[in-house]
């Protein structure tokens, strides 16, 4: 191997890959780009299994195709809808996530699904075709699309679980989980893992149910009496969710998330939150005073944008609030969203 292509091997980067991604990207975009192809050729260098280079080759190209489609709806908030295969027509579940993804769709959001039947096809029977994604996975069984989002562009396959779990994730601004089997409580705790873990962005996770239905209740008690009981969760941890049966009290759950705070990035160790109305001096206060024993270092500081974010240009106008907080307590992170949405604004002067 020549000492030119050897170059690619280690943090030195060939100048023809600097070149080659200039070609398509721009800005930052370059390094980025330049980065991905220096991966693929350190598969080939390390010699990498042909059955390895075929799950990558397919894992980045299921990624890449998903990103195309939400890339067109990137200014719209979306839900994913969880649920049953299985729950049939009749059922106060299916007419619940019917009417649960119309009311979505009314209040500007888009639906996501596994894009099969049941509480699937439901939602997305409510928000209508123009107002939904399906995630299809392909599966050694016959397995059809349901009837709504058959042949529509916003239909995508997938091959691996995991690529089409990273698109659940990664695209939505809200989880909604109606009863279901297996499927759904992985999907559910995997939410829960995520957000309690600060892996994925904290996001409202309703767990709803057909008036008078138990499913969710009898889940909660099992957390209740034999996780937390036994120290295994958090009493906080209790925050990251909601039971309702009620489906105007879930789409106001939705809504009232996003009414203040818009959304939140990491610089280091500070939590930088992005609202979008300032908050009075009082009620800075409060929050200071009431999530105290959130704080590792310093206090909650309502300020502008800082210099690490000048390059966000989409969110510059965007008050931010600043604190150091504990990263063991995602749920009380939840619960100073809220306390925030629910505090007092004021005009900036």
């Amino acid at each position: 191997m020549s000492e030119e292509r050897k170059n690619t091997s280690d943090d030195a980067v060939d100048p023809r890959i600097f070149e080659l991604a200039s070609e398509v990207a721009q800005g930052k975009d370059i390094a980025l780009i330049a980065d991905i192809i220096k991966v693929a050729l350190r598969l080939g260098i390390d010699k990498t299994s042909r059955a390895d280079l075929k799950l990558i080759r397919r894992t980045l190209s299921e990624i890449h195709q998903a990103s195309a489609v939400f890339n067109q709806y990137h200014d719209r908030r979306k839900v994913v809808v969880y649920g049953s295969a299985r729950t049939a027509p009749n059922t106060g579940e299916f007419r619940a996530a019917v009417r649960f993804g119309r009311r979505m769709a009314e209040e500007g959001y888009m639906v996501i699904t596994g894009g099969g039947d049941g509480i699937m096809g439901a939602a997305q029977l409510g928000a209508g075709a123009a107002n939904s994604f399906g995630l299809n996975i392909r599966l050694p069984f016959e397995q059809h699309p349901n009837a709504t989002i058959a042949g529509d562009p916003k239909l995508i396959d997938f091959n691996y679980f995991f690529t089409r779990k990273l698109n659940f994730m990664k695209e939505s601004h809200a989880f909604a989980l109606f009863p279901g089997g297996f499927g759904t409580q992985d999907e559910g705790f995997e939410c829960l893992t995520l957000m309690q873990t600060g892996k994925t962005q904290i996001a409202p996770i309703l767990l709803l149910d057909k008036p008078g239905g138990y499913y969710w209740e009898a889940w909660r008690r099992f957390l209740s009496n034999d996780l937390q009981a036994n120290g295994l969760i958090s009493e906080s941890d209790f925050y990251l969710f909601r039971l309702t049966t009620d489906i105007e009290e879930a789409i106001w759950e939705i809504k009232q998330f996003y009414s203040n705070f818009h959304s939140y990035r990491w610089i280091r160790e500070r939590m930088v939150i992005r609202i979008q109305r300032r908050l009075s001096q009082e009620a800075i206060k409060k929050l200071n005073d009431d999530f105290k024993d959130l704080l590792i270092d310093g206090s909650i500081v309502q300020t502008n944008a800082l210099p690490e974010e000048k390059d966000d240009s989409k969110l510059i106008d965007f008050t931010r609030l600043v604190l150091t907080p504990d990263k063991h307590q995602f749920g009380r992170i939840r619960h100073l969203i809220d306390a925030i949405n629910h505090s007092e604004t004021t005009k900036e002067e």
